[in-house]
């Protein structure tokens, strides 16, 4: 007899359709198989002949740039042979020429592109297109990330579209953002984060060295990551963070030039870092705190400088109390940790504070931050310290032409405040707050307080501005305070708020309502002042102050206006190019009881909207129109107005210069798109002009065969 001729591979099908359908990977947009660990999938083998039970066939899957076995980098598969690192294969059926093979990947593989050749005896098969995508798997039981609710893992892992919360804890507004983590080329950037991370192999395997990796690849500092944070105001030579309207435009742009993108501020990183996580497959979502402490060297402090007109004053304060903070939280089991911190962990890619000398922070358990555990890795004491720390309220008063500081109240709850994400299967805001806190005042919040200040040690209370040599210590003891409201004899309590919309272009109509609430006549001292500052509590502008002394008997109220003309203030809007807020501060002192009150509140300004007009339904690859209409209800001119469009799976990001709007005009500009993708799918559009930063919108449409 003749000798039996070779076995030889002579074609490979990876049976991508089937295969990411049941991997829930069908959505990226790549030529690649994508599939993730810990579940089977299938390969067919097309060979010379049919297979016998002496011919040696194998797999091997490599990942790396030197893939070696005893590395772990070189995976070499038997059919019904003991696994191999956690990896099986088994045939499924033969028949002549064609062996239908189940491949299934270790639920704890290191995440990444592998290269796949078939080998029989001395023959090696290398298919073209033979590299797959390995990722997170967060439906498979025995992965860290798996999640048990299907419609959690429809939002957090599969969901490419979303709000980020900004504004202020007075008035928050959901931002649509564009997280497009199926995009073309998005996947690649996230693979080329990963080994730019030079993550060990064994560290890729789990996704608490994978986020803390990723929070600080995406910013550009240490390590030329994706985004340069810019807070300047001045954007001349980049894009302004608030032109972006999602995350596509910027990993695409640094996947070509491998150089950080300008600019980003703290929502950009976070929308930024949601896309690389969920497009990992680890699920995550983007939280927003409102009124976020900053930079308090971990005494839980902030100080807040006024002058004695009641203004803030920027050039004290080290420390600051942000109007919001977006960062990220992802879900995982946390093995190095004791039992109790599995679950969501916050990170943040904002470049703020260094981390074991990079700029990266977590994953923090959030579980640890409600507890007071903030001695865990990573970064407890951080993340713990910019939901809880207390505000400080400090008058800055001349005496004998020497600064000299007096203190004038203690916000105790004011930090932290409604915590927020989108809601699951819902485009509305849900609050989490309690996931991060007990509530304020609570046995618990109180037994949380007293552990996390047994690791974390407050300095005494004194303001720590430059100039602090000049103040006598006022307390040398570091215990807690216990907090509660402050309990003034007259039951003092101030109220700010806006009496009338704040439209740029109208007089800004405000109001701080002085309440009292215990019997007597009381002679109350009011200062208050309206500036403009940043989201990050940087003050732009002084708009103007109020000094009035105003009788109050028992149980009573008075309301007190404080009224902005336009030509105040529309200049500076015009010429900043972030979005600023109104902040109106106002410091009360009753004569007769020496008691001290100070309160702050931020407002954003109210814009008209831009109205989208569409089909509600479309047929895949059948040009719709859409058309986007804005009315310009306000008494000013909106100059250099741009309008930024997106729609993921309809069209790319564009842009319309649409020039000077005048008060009363109408803008009307139209789109022609064709969808290429099935499913709910969604339009995002941006208006910019010199006065207005940013009026978003958005709508849905279904797409269907």
């Amino acid at each position: 007899a003749f000798p039996e001729s070779s076995l030889k591979v002579t074609g490979i099908d990876f049976l991508k359709s089937q295969n990411t359908r049941q991997h829930h990977t069908d959505g990226y947009n790549i030529k690649n198989l994508v599939v993730r660990r810990g579940q089977p999938f299938h390969v067919q083998v097309s060979l010379n002949r049919e297979l016998r039970t002496a011919d040696k066939l194998s797999l091997r899957f490599g990942i790396g740039e030197n893939p070696m076995k005893n590395r772990g980098s070189l995976l070499s598969l038997k059919p019904e042979r003991e696994d191999f690192n956690g990896w099986k294969i088994s045939v499924v059926k033969k028949n002549s020429k064609e062996c239908l093979l189940s491949v299934t990947s270790s639920p704890n593989s290191p995440v990444g592109i592998y290269n796949l050749h078939v080998k029989t005896g001395t023959n090696v098969y290398k298919p073209e297109n033979g590299v797959i995508y390995l990722l997170f798997n967060p439906w498979c039981e025995d992965d860290v990330v798996y999640l048990a609710n299907e419609a959690q893992r429809k939002e957090y892992v599969l969901n490419d579209t979303g709000y980020i919360y900004v504004g202020s804890a007075y008035s928050i507004y959901d931002r649509p953002w564009n997280y497009g983590q199926f995009e073309e080329f998005v996947l690649d950037a996230c693979m080329y984060l990963l080994d730019k991370s030079k993550l060990s192999l064994s560290d890729r395997r789990d996704p608490a060295k994978v986020s803390r990796a990723m929070s600080a690849l995406v910013n550009a500092n240490d390590d030329n990551g994706v985004l340069l944070g810019n807070w300047s105001g001045k954007y001349i030579s980049g894009t302004s963070p608030m032109d972006w309207i999602g995350s596509v435009t910027i990993l695409q742009k640094y996947y070509k030039t491998k150089k950080p993108v300008r600019y980003g501020q703290c929502w950009v990183f976070a929308g930024v870092l949601n896309t690389v996580m969920r497009c990992l497959g680890v699920p995550s979502r983007c939280v927003s705190t409102f009124d976020a402490a900053h930079d308090t060297e971990e005494n839980l402090r902030v100080d807040v400088y006024l002058n004695e007109r009641g203004e803030k004053l920027n050039s004290l304060s080290f420390d600051s109390v942000w109007n919001f903070h977006v960062w990220n939280d992802v879900w995982m089991k946390r093995t190095d940790l004791p039992e109790g911190f599995n679950g969501w962990q916050a990170i943040d890619s904002t470049p703020q504070e260094q981390s074991q000398g990079l700029f990266q922070c977590g994953p923090c358990p959030v579980k640890a931050v409600r507890e007071g555990d903030v001695y865990l890795p990573y970064d407890g004491k951080f993340v713990y310290a910019e939901v809880n720390a207390d505000r400080v309220y400090w008058v800055v008063k001349k005496v004998n032409g020497k600064d000299k500081y007096f203190k004038i109240g203690t916000e105790t709850q004011d930090i932290g405040k409604n915590i927020s994400t989108k809601a699951v299967g819902q485009n509305r805001r849900e609050d989490i707050t309690r996931e991060y806190k007990y509530p304020e005042g609570s046995k618990e919040e109180r037994k949380s307080m007293q552990r996390a200040y047994s690791f974390i040690r407050p300095s005494g209370l004194v303001p720590r501005s430059g100039y602090a040599s000049t103040v006598q210590t006022l307390s040398g003891s570091t215990q807690p305070l216990i907090p509660k409201e402050p309990v003034t004899k007259t039951g003092l309590h101030l109220e700010i708020t806006n009496t009338e919309a704040l439209h740029p272009g109208n007089p800004l109509e405000m109001a701080i309502t002085v309440k009292t609430s215990t019997p007597g006549n009381w002679t109350v001292d009011l200062t208050g002042s309206c500036q403009l500052q940043y989201y990050t509590g940087k003050v732009q502008a002084n708009l103007g102050t109020i000094k009035e002394t105003i009788k109050l008997e028992g149980t009573s109220e008075m309301q007190i206006p404080l009224k902005i003309a336009p030509d105040v203030y529309m200049k500076t809007l015009s010429s900043l190019e972030d979005e600023v807020l109104i902040l109106v501060t106002a410091i009360a002192e009753v004569k007769e009881t020496n008691d001290k009150l100070t309160k702050e509140t931020s407002m954003r300004f109210e814009y008209p909207p831009i109205t989208v007009q569409m089909p509600e339904t479309a047929k895949l690859y059948n040009d719709f129109t859409c058309a986007f209409i804005f009315k310009n209800k306000l008494n000013v001119t909106l100059e250099n107005c741009k309008l930024l469009v997106e729609g993921l799976g309809i069209f790319k990001m564009t842009t319309f210069d649409q020039g000077d709007i005048m008060p009363g005009q109408i803008m009307k500009s139209e789109i022609i798109c064709t969808p290429t993708r099935l499913g709910e799918k969604k339009i995002v559009a941006k208006l910019i002009s010199n006065q207005i930063k940013g009026i978003s919108t958005e709508k849905g449409i279904t797409i269907t065969e």
